[in-house]
């Protein structure tokens, strides 16, 4: 039976959706084609009409990652206009974040992954964090371009560290001090 060009596109964004959640809980090798197809609801055959390749999937579903962690930090930012950067810090800085791997960071989920990547798999992440890194020029105190821009790598840096070592532990209150550290250390720098 055939499908309507919208309903194939609707397929196809279904697919990137659900591999941008499955690669960030199972990293890119860690899921095959027919475990993600049948998760999205459909069959390993239908890939190869929507994809030219497993990486062109892992490209699109990498933006879709970076894509709705920026959403995340606009929602967060958008919730306490007092302060924005206090707001990023709690959710980015949280047991519940740390814990959330299947909707949390592509940096922290697949960053030593994308790093082994194809160049237009780096360039969706690449893409999203220079989106992040803008984001916190914004929530930056007054101070020249370079210096906001300085900061806010370090920023990044820091809180993506902190996350990514709090996973990595099995000690809980040792996970919870990276997370807390890396608060402190933040806040330190934004406001230097």
């Amino acid at each position: 039976m055939r499908v309507s060009r919208a309903q194939a596109e609707e397929n196809r964004q279904n697919v990137i959706d659900v591999a941008s959640r499955l690669f960030r809980q199972h990293g890119f090798d860690g899921i095959g084609l027919k475990d993600l197809m049948e998760a999205a609801g459909m069959t390993q055959g239908a890939f190869y009409k929507q994809f030219a390749s497993k990486e062109d999937l892992i490209a699109e579903a990498s933006a879709r990652a970076m894509e709705s962690a920026s959403a995340r930090w606009s929602s967060a930012v958008a919730a306490d206009v007092n302060d924005p950067l206090g707001a990023v810090i709690a959710f980015y800085l949280s047991n519940g974040h740390r814990k959330e791997k299947m909707k949390g960071c592509p940096l922290v989920a697949l960053g030593a992954d994308a790093a082994r990547q194809s160049a237009g798999v780096k360039a969706s992440f690449e893409a999203g964090i220079r989106e992040h890194l803008r984001v916190l020029t914004r929530l930056l105190a007054e101070a020249d371009t370079d210096e906001k821009w300085d900061k806010a790598m370090a920023i990044l840096s820091t809180m993506v560290g902190a996350v990514t070592l709090s996973r990595v532990v099995n000690d809980p209150r040792l996970a919870q001090s990276f997370l807390d550290v890396a608060a402190q250390s933040v806040r330190e720098v934004s406001s230097s």
